[in-house]
């Protein structure tokens, strides 16, 4: 593979895995005046990112089998579809439950883009070089929360927050013909794959039962589950406890993308000398220190708004080297139906998402305290899941 088709590859694999996350953060900046416009509260805005993380959670699910039985790309574009539709259906919306379920249709266009996208890296590397290639989307995707709540602060300022799904809606379309022109066909349709309810429920039951994959899977989710945590409480941690603006809060958020960016490109560095289970069991190492550190500090009342940032910044960091290597492990055992354990996977990620968000919303008023709690909890959880877990794996890859 020539190092031009690489970067290609790479960068519309990474536009393609970036899409969900850029549709979360590019409307965190509009909360308050979404809840004004919408007659409602800011905390049942926050629904909004719980029905978006259960859609693409559900969605998954849809889109594995479909990829398997009929090939990458008519199920992406049909997503994809969607997804336009959708946007389009937000930037009109005028009501608060309305806005709830488009944001759940939204998200179920949107997975389409990120299972297809797992699942080629699947097809078109070899197995030693998927974390190394999942490192590198980190960095395409890490850029997305730097500019979307960024770019979303300014657009929601200066023309409202509808707008910003009109820009997502134009933004699905330029992926959409990037997909189309540029991605090969990775994957020949599989006819024997059935899409009856019992024959696929046995296939992800088949996935879920291989102890690689159930130990490398909730690791990851779990652990993951605390972005999604921070994700759903920072409108509230920053505008809200802290008061600072819209805009101000786009920079911040987009400083904290930095994490992701800066850790996923050490762990490409740190790979050529440790494994990826070693990185995995060293970066929970860290985060479960500083969380437990973060924990006490909030629980004291010891940290102002730097302080804070600085906090969630170590810990996204450990995230950001996790995350590559768990997704590789969690797929290496899977040739045939890396379509349906991709699925299944991200099923599992964003499922726990949507759950932390909820608790997020639920509990997270006029504190950071419940949203530490949260982050802790997700951490020591994973830490025990990956400990037990690694004793049922016989086999390496």
């Amino acid at each position: 593979m020539t190092k031009a088709r690489y970067f290609k590859l790479i960068l519309i694999l990474g536009s393609l895995t970036a899409l969900g996350p850029f549709s979360i953060d590019m409307y965190l900046p509009g909360f308050a005046g979404i809840a004004k416009d919408l007659n409602t509260t800011v905390a049942n805005v926050a629904m909004t990112l719980s029905s978006y993380f259960i859609g693409i959670s559900a969605g998954q699910l849809l889109y594995g089998p479909l990829l398997d039985r009929f090939g990458r790309r008519k199920p992406l574009f049909i997503g994809l579809l969607v997804y336009i539709l959708a946007s389009l259906g937000c930037f009109f919306v005028q009501d608060i439950n309305t806005f709830i379920g488009l944001r759940f249709i939204q998200a179920v266009g949107s997975c389409a883009a990120t299972v297809a996208s797992v699942s080629m890296v699947r097809d078109l590397f070899p197995v030693r070089d998927i974390p190394k290639v999942f490192s590198l989307l980190m960095l395409v995707v890490g850029i997305s929360p730097m500019l979307a709540p960024t770019v979303g602060g300014y657009v929601t300022v200066a023309f409202g927050w509808h707008m910003v799904f009109f820009i997502l809606m134009c933004i699905g379309i330029l992926i959409l013909f990037a997909a189309k022109f540029g991605l090969p066909d990775t994957y020949k349709p599989d006819p024997s794959i059935s899409l009856k309810p019992k024959p696929i429920f046995n296939n992800f039951f088949s996935v879920l039962k291989e102890p690689q994959f159930y130990t490398y899977a909730f690791t990851g989710a779990i652990a993951f589950s605390g972005l999604f945590t921070y994700v759903a409480a920072s409108p509230i941690l920053f505008m809200d406890i802290f008061k600072v603006e819209p805009k101000m809060y786009g920079w911040i958020f987009a400083f904290m993308s930095l994490s992701f960016i800066l850790s996923s490109q050490l762990n490409t560095l740190f790979l050529r000398k440790f494994s990826s289970e070693q990185m995995i069991y060293g970066a929970l190492m860290t985060q479960s220190i500083i969380v437990i550190t973060f924990l006490i500090a909030s629980m004291n009342n010891l940290l102002g708004l730097y302080q804070t940032i600085a906090m969630l910044f170590l810990f996204l960091s450990c995230l950001g080297i996790s995350n590559p290597n768990t997704a590789g492990l969690t797929l290496a055992p899977f040739t045939r139906n890396a379509g349906s354990a991709s699925a299944l996977m991200g099923a599992i990620q964003l499922g726990l998402g949507a759950l932390a968000s909820f608790a997020v919303g639920t509990f997270v008023k006029d504190s950071m305290v419940p949203m530490v709690v949260i982050m802790t909890v997700s951490t020591i959880t994973a830490f025990v899941v990956l400990s037990i877990g690694k004793r049922k794996i016989k086999v390496k890859y």
